[in-house]
């Protein structure tokens, strides 16, 4: 009997001296599936194996550049942010399909790591078999600026305590500005900024009826981590062009695609999934009526698609 538990584990080497931590799971002989976390830089956990039948998949993840297992972590003074980018992951990725000897892989990820899933299926069309994503993201300028201003408009309270967290110049972006605090010389400043951006996570994932603060923010280390990559990844747009997704779709138009979505995901509203959906036309969409932004509904569906890949090759 297979099980989820990790049967080999190593670092993968790359050329800017990044040491990315992965892990295979499931069955060797299985259908390669890899998962790809959220965040950025929330680190794979054990629950990730749970979508995939251990008797059926070869399931792979890997921490992304500067978070979980990898190292540096881009909470290290030495490190430099500059070689961690959306172009970055994808080869890692691609490095680590070639190092497992895996030819192809259906691919599921969740919210950032369905960014990252679409843009590394657009470079490689050829090494996705099936795409499994759940809490659809694109990371676009057009995004950022909603979760980080425009949703103020449905949590204004919390929000004025999110943008006073920051000393924002005149004219500057508020990713902008964060993005200064969080990288700035001081420590005292650094946790700060960190704390202020986790709570203001907390908040706008919060329409789930069944939603609960997350545990992971009591650890200061941890929110400095996520807090630093995901403003870093933000205040870049995910390091793509504006609509690059969109005026890619064609190349990845014919792999069947399971999106799937919360109708109460204020912050990636369901258009964002929608206007893919309509464009990708071998895609299907989920949507979730009583479902935000994660959730056991939404894992529940996530699981059902899974399955119903595994015998497809």
């Amino acid at each position: 009997m297979k099980t989820s538990e990790p049967f080999r584990t190593g670092y993968l080497q790359t050329s800017e001296s990044n040491e990315i931590y992965w892990e295979t799971c499931g069955n060797p002989e299985g259908k390669p599936a890899l998962f790809l976390h959220g965040g950025p830089g929330s680190g794979i956990k054990p629950v990730y194996r749970s979508h995939f039948n251990p008797e059926k998949f070869l399931i792979v993840s890997l921490d992304q550049r500067g978070c979980g297992r990898s190292r540096p972590l881009a909470t290290d003074p030495t490190t430099d942010l500059s070689t961690n980018n959306t172009k970055a992951l994808i080869a890692d990725i691609e490095e680590l399909r070639k190092s497992l000897q895996i030819e192809a892989w259906l691919v599921l990820g969740i919210s950032w790591g369905t960014t990252l899933s679409i843009a590394y299926a657009q470079t490689h069309p050829e090494r996705v078999t099936e795409m499994v994503l759940a809490a659809v993201t694109t990371t676009s300028r057009a995004e950022i600026t909603w979760i980080t201003e425009g949703i103020r408009k449905i949590f204004p309270i919390q929000w004025e305590k999110f943008r006073n967290a920051v000393e924002v110049k005149p004219g500057q972006r508020l990713i902008d500005a964060y993005y200064e605090h969080i990288t700035h010389l001081q420590q005292e400043i650094r946790e700060k900024t960190a704390k202020a951006w986790c709570e203001w996570e907390d908040v706008h994932v919060s329409m789930d009826p069944n939603h609960k603060p997350s545990a992971h923010f009591n650890d200061l280390e941890f929110c400095l981590l996520f807090s630093t990559l995901v403003i870093h990844y933000w205040k870049h747009s995910g390091f793509m062009r504006e609509n690059e997704v969109h005026e890619n779709i064609h190349r990845i138009s014919h792999i069947p695609a399971t999106l799937i979505h919360g109708r109460l995901d204020i912050s990636s509203p369901l258009s964002t999934a929608w206007e893919l959906h309509k464009k990708w036309k071998a895609s299907e969409l989920i949507v979730l009526d009583n479902a935000g932004h994660g959730g056991v509904q939404m894992k529940q569906e996530m699981d059902k698609a899974v399955a119903k890949y595994e015998n497809r090759y």
